[in-house]
């Protein structure tokens, strides 16, 4: 007989034995959150992690947040590793203070700056985003940053800049993921200009009030929650604008699983599972949960599906 609870569970999803006793070990010996560092703030104030901001309730939702403890112990960072709670276990190496940026390519103002020098302007915000990762499971966050537009429009970029790209650390001392070929490293994503000037799109430095882990990206990260969850790159250590569209790490990889626009897109599916629906992350979360219907560009067509007016979205995902 049929169990549909079980038989509708993703390959992805499975834990291997070894993996499952390894973590039963490791929650035995101490709890998570106490072993994992905070990033440090960028103003340098380290009491508790707490950042100052505003809410921003143009961007918010009623659906339930995903637990803090959730959000920062079950992550994608293939720098730190391919299990989900490899890079709450192994980010604490991470420093992301001093942190530098460089700004390159189709812009009037190039050049080294600071995390203080990008920092500075900026007055930041909490947004509440749904996000989507392709794996089929959600997460509810409320992130703290600036939008990306307003970061972008300081280094005026000049009108050859049709793409801007972003760049992650490459560390392979502090980052063990990056020891192993899982990609090229590093690891690059890019935007065209108009998706990245979409009020949307946020520059990252927080969640949940507090500064930025570093298993969730520290000291800067992408947000873009109309977009499955590898366009938003973490620990951005480089921005260049161009006028070709640029290559990115999953797309590169295989093109045949990960497209370079990365709009969630329900109805078309990944080549190794469905994207109709989703699982989320929530305090009762378990591979048991039912699963939710997943909207069209995550529920945010009313403000991105102009972009891509007269794009075909199954060719071009």
């Amino acid at each position: 007989m049929r169990n549909p609870a079980i038989n509708d569970i993703l390959p992805s999803e499975i834990t291997p034995e070894s993996r499952y006793h390894s973590r039963r070990e490791f929650l035995r010996r101490g709890s998570l959150l106490g072993l994992i560092p905070m990033a440090r703030s960028f103003a340098g104030e380290r009491a508790q992690g707490q950042l100052q901001f505003k809410k921003n309730r143009q961007f918010d939702t009623d659906e339930a947040r995903t637990p803090y403890a959730k959000a920062t112990s079950y992550n994608n960072f293939y720098e730190f590793g391919t299990d989900k709670d490899d890079p709450a276990r192994n980010a604490g190496i991470l420093r992301p203070h001093p942190w530098s940026v460089p700004i390159e390519g189709e812009a009037e103002i190039t050049g080294k700056f600071t995390l203080e020098d990008i920092l500075k302007p900026h007055a930041l915000e909490e947004r509440i985003y749904r996000m989507r990762c392709v794996e089929a499971w959600s997460m509810v966050i409320p992130w703290v940053g600036f939008p990306l537009s307003d970061l972008l429009m300081r280094f005026k970029p000049t009108s050859k800049a049709r793409f801007v790209a972003f760049t992650t650390l490459f560390d392979p001392a502090r980052m063990p993921g990056q020891r192993r070929n899982v990609l090229q490293w590093p690891y690059v994503e890019a935007l065209r200009m108009d998706e990245a000037m979409n009020p949307l799109a946020l520059i990252a430095v927080g969640l949940y009030g507090r500064t930025l882990p570093n298993q969730n990206g520290a000291p800067l990260r992408l947000v873009t929650p109309w977009k499955y969850g590898f366009k938003g790159i973490k620990s951005i250590v480089s921005i260049r604008f161009s006028e070709q569209q640029p290559p990115t790490s999953w797309n590169r990889s295989a093109p045949d699983e990960y497209g370079f626009f990365a709009n969630v897109n329900p109805a078309v599916d990944h080549p190794r599972w469905s994207q109709k629906r989703e699982r989320r992350i929530g305090a009762g979360f378990s591979l048991f949960n039912p699963r939710i219907p997943t909207l069209p560009f995550n529920g945010y067509a009313e403000q991105v599906a102009y972009l891509y007016k007269g794009v075909d979205l199954r060719r071009f995902f």
